[in-house]
């Protein structure tokens, strides 16, 4: 199946759940982060703010402040396609990107190599490690310096997801970074396709 299908079939699949069943699946996911140690291991993690019936990270984000963890959100370029992560906290200014989307004012915001993990929000994932996101090559720019490194590669890469999203396989591309893992409502899935 192309692309085009498969995000069409998986979005509906991800907007016919209840608001219910969205505010379950974000307090499960956390739980099963704290459980599996996910926000223990970094000290800088890059978080997304939730569009369009994306899953909710809202409550990892909160817990990750509480236990005193520097948090970032993704800052769109004026030009090209590499995002910029700017600190935030309780207190933090916004600004609308020209999607709507809030993004942090930050003076000195930090590239995706200065962090230690990057939760991604996706539109698919099979169980390789491959995400299908919403088509706009920003996470693929930003990412693309991994593609040179053999050994040690962060930050570590977590889809955020629906299991509903979860499909047998997907088209990828030779660009395409795999995920170390994904986090959904069920269970955190981890890959063995990359070396980290």
């Amino acid at each position: 199946m192309d692309k085009y299908t498969l995000r069409r079939q998986l979005k509906a699949a991800r907007n016919a759940m209840r608001p219910t069943e969205r505010r379950h699946a974000a307090r499960a996911s956390l739980r099963l982060a704290l459980r599996h140690g996910l926000l223990l291991r970094a000290q800088r993690i890059g978080f997304y703010l939730p569009q369009g019936g994306e899953f909710d990270v809202h409550p990892l984000l909160n817990q990750a402040l509480c236990m005193q963890r520097d948090c970032y959100l993704p800052i769109l370029p004026r030009r090209g396609r590499v995002m910029r992560f700017g600190r935030v906290g309780r207190d933090t200014r916004m600004s609308p990107n020209r999607y709507g989307i809030p993004e942090p004012l930050d003076a000195k915001p930090l590239r995706a190599r200065q962090l230690d993990l990057l939760l991604m929000p996706l539109v698919g994932f099979d169980l390789q490690g491959h995400r299908l996101g919403m088509g706009g090559g920003y996470y693929d720019a930003t990412l693309a310096f991994m593609q040179h490194r053999r050994l040690w590669r962060k930050p570590r890469l977590v889809g955020v997801a629906y299991e509903c999203q979860r499909v047998e396989a997907l088209p990828h591309e030779p660009w395409d970074m795999p995920l170390d893992a994904v986090l959904t409502e069920r269970r955190l899935h981890r890959f063995n396709s990359s070396p980290r």
